[in-house]
């Protein structure tokens, strides 16, 4: 599902991905903590859980700051 999830990504032209997930299981797609980019969450998590993806190689290059969530994940 995940690789799925990451070639529709793709299609439809996304530069990357963004995950808060299991440390442990989403390295194996590629993804590796964000703040190798200066990516940081809105919130307080292990930087470790907080990860991203490049959909294509240095695609992040230069991006930096705090994700924006829509304000449904939080309610």
């Amino acid at each position: 599902m995940i690789n799925k999830s990451i070639n529709i990504a793709k299609k439809l032209g996304y530069k990357s991905v963004i995950v808060l997930g299991h440390e442990n299981y989403y390295p194996r797609f590629g993804f590796k903590p964000a703040s190798k980019w200066g990516i940081k969450a809105p919130f307080d998590v292990p930087d470790e859980s907080f990860m991203a993806l490049e959909l294509n190689d240095g695609s992040l290059d230069g991006v930096t700051g705090t994700v924006v969530y829509a304000k449904e994940f939080f309610e």
